[in-house]
């Protein structure tokens, strides 16, 4: 599959989601990094609490398809990238969501934030009916 262009630690936050690789997903984040998962609930802030995050959440999907980008938009430190998401849930559910999430860069490439802009309800949804 090919990705848009994206700098490399999004590329890595992207390619680690579809992976399944919680440290390489984590490690695209700036040590101090913050992930506002969706945005509007409380911001995880670190890349410890980060990789705890995500290690939290993919033993509920067997398999976790992952995140795929469809559009990448970079200006100076700032990537906008619309991404669909698919996963499969242990009773063999499909869940597919989407959504536009904006990253910024410290000076050393790293996630420095990280907003996703998706629906949790629609989201949440599938994973009950």
């Amino acid at each position: 599959m090919t990705f848009p262009a994206m700098p490399p630690a999004v590329l890595q936050f992207f390619r680690a989601s579809q992976a399944g690789d919680v440290d390489a997903w984590a490690g695209a984040f700036a040590e101090t990094g913050v992930f506002h998962d969706p945005v509007g609930t409380p911001p995880i802030t670190g890349r410890a609490a980060i990789r705890d995050f995500i290690a939290s959440v993919l033993p509920n999907f067997q398999p976790f398809l992952g995140l795929t980008p469809h559009e990448a938009h970079t200006v100076g430190n700032q990537v906008a990238v619309s991404w669909s998401g698919a996963a499969v849930t242990p009773s063999g559910t499909p869940v597919n969501w989407s959504g536009i999430n904006i990253y910024e860069l410290d000076d050393a490439g790293l996630i420095k934030d990280a907003k996703a802009f998706f629906n949790q309800a629609v989201f949440q949804a599938q994973l009950i009916g």
